[in-house]
């Protein structure tokens, strides 16, 4: 099992890049998919999932209206695209699988590796 997560970077405050999570060795289209964040010196945070049939998103409050999380199980990859990026949004970004379409990133199964998300002027 493989999540390999891409497409961190540096960015303006205000502009956008959007990340990539691309899966193997699993049933993919079963699993629904999370973006998980952890920003410097804080906990946690569950930002995004979309159901393993991409039918249905949920996101935390603080990212509404500026990130669109989608999928593509023709391609085993999720995507998180963020746009009207803000200093606040700096952390390190984790995709996770899971089988439950739930906000508790202890009970997602499979997890990427990080990739850094910089916003910065």
């Amino acid at each position: 099992v493989q999540l390999q997560a891409s497409g961190g970077g540096l960015a303006q405050p205000g502009g956008s890049l959007r990340l990539s999570c691309a899966a193997s060795g699993f049933a993919f289209e079963s699993w629904h998919m999370s973006w998980v964040r952890q920003a410097p010196g804080k906990e946690t945070e569950w930002v995004s999932t979309i159901t393993s049939d991409g039918g249905s998103t949920e996101y935390t409050d603080s990212v509404k209206g500026r990130f669109t999380v989608s999928r593509d199980n023709a391609k085993s990859t999720a995507y998180l695209q963020m746009n009207n990026l803000k200093p606040e949004d700096t952390a390190v970004y984790f995709c996770a699988a899971g089988r439950l379409a739930v906000k508790d990133a202890s009970v997602y199964d499979y997890w990427g590796q990080r990739t850094q998300v910089t916003v910065s002027s």
